[in-house]
């Protein structure tokens, strides 16, 4: 009796055993498949990621070295001294839509999160400090629409990346301040800005241009590449939640490009380097991606900047404005010029 019950017992552990064993070989089957599927999946990602994206832009079929001279504006600018000597490296400009006369400049990587108000004859007219972000490259700066069609808009390039080495720049946007009846210097914070994330569609980029068409809102961004501009455009409206890839348009042999502008009646159009400024004005009812597409014409720029940064219309058209960084040339002192409309 007692051998038959143990026998028993021993035999039923054996299938159990043997069960065992074959769920263990059955787990362990699955699980190397499901790892091999994963790395095949992770290898598969990796392989979308690394593998090079093509894109295409517009190239213009002109020689930039033999464009025609615009007669619109003055050869010679009216240029005065900055009263504020502190700030070294200007990067850009932008005229007020909103506060008659005011001018936006803004210094690049590294300095204060502020903007300085100033005017054609470089007064110090004030500061507004972007309480919610910092100055990682602030490298060009714009007026125009925005959300609320009764207001007008700073919008602040984060743009520059001279390493290649973030995955996406950004723009910061607020409703301009109203000066009326303030005393000037003027001296605000911000307390949130809208920011708008953008990444480019073929690689990681330096650039130290933005633009914002007036009648679209739609954002322009400009490259700085030796012997290379190109330009990508988010469209209105623009993600401030989600990061928004640019749309290449047209690439330039264009040197180092350093600022641009668009005219507050979205006519014409102005990007410039250290050397040169092109100049375009577009025909009737065109827009400016296609605008960008003609050929421009060579503008005034007098070479009186040692590192010419910044450029922008006058609000009212009378005009473009330039102006420059100072730091590392020693005896020369921070200005505003104007180019003048005949």
């Amino acid at each position: 009796m007692f051998f038959s019950i143990n026998t028993r017992f021993n035999h039923k552990r054996k299938q159990l055993a043997t069960s065992g064993l074959f769920l263990f070989y059955v787990i362990v089957l699955v699980a190397c498949k499901k790892s091999s599927q994963d790395k095949s999946a992770t290898n598969a990602a990796k392989d979308t990621i690394a593998a090079p994206v093509t894109v295409n832009f517009f190239t213009p079929s002109y020689n930039p070295s033999a464009l025609d001279t615009t007669k619109l504006f003055n050869k010679t600018p009216v240029t005065n001294n900055l009263a504020r000597k502190d700030l070294l490296e200007i990067s850009g400009v932008a005229a007020s839509r909103t506060n008659t006369g005011i001018l936006y400049i803004h210094n690049d990587s590294g300095n204060p999160n502020q903007i300085y108000l100033t005017d054609a004859n470089g007064n110090d007219d004030g500061t507004l400090t972007l309480a919610s972000v910092a100055n990682r490259d602030w490298e060009d700066i714009a007026v125009g629409p925005g959300p609320d069609p009764a207001k007008s808009y700073i919008y602040v390039g984060d743009i520059g990346d001279n390493d290649a080495r973030y995955s996406s720049i950004a723009v910061y946007r607020f409703p301009e301040p109203d000066l009326k009846g303030a005393t000037l210097p003027f001296i605000a914070t911000i307390p949130s800005v809208d920011i708008i994330r953008l990444k480019y569609p073929d690689g990681l980029r330096n650039a130290e241009t933005l633009m914002v068409d007036p009648l679209t809102k739609d954002i322009y961004v400009v490259s700085k590449e030796s012997n290379m501009a190109k330009v990508y455009v988010a469209r209105y409206p623009q993600s401030t939640t989600s990061i928004t890839t640019l749309t290449p348009v047209v690439k330039y042999l264009f040197n180092k490009a350093t600022a641009g502008d668009i005219s507050p009646d979205g006519t014409e159009i102005l990007l410039r380097s250290n050397e040169m400024i092109w100049y375009w004005k577009l025909p009737a009812n065109m827009s400016i991606s296609a605008g960008l597409l003609t050929t421009p014409q060579v503008a005034p720029y007098a070479n009186n900047e040692p590192q010419g940064e910044g450029i922008g219309f006058a609000a009212d058209g009378s005009g473009y404005f330039t102006d420059t960084e100072i730091k590392g040339y020693a005896g020369k002192l921070a200005t505003i010029s104007f180019y003048k409309r005949k």
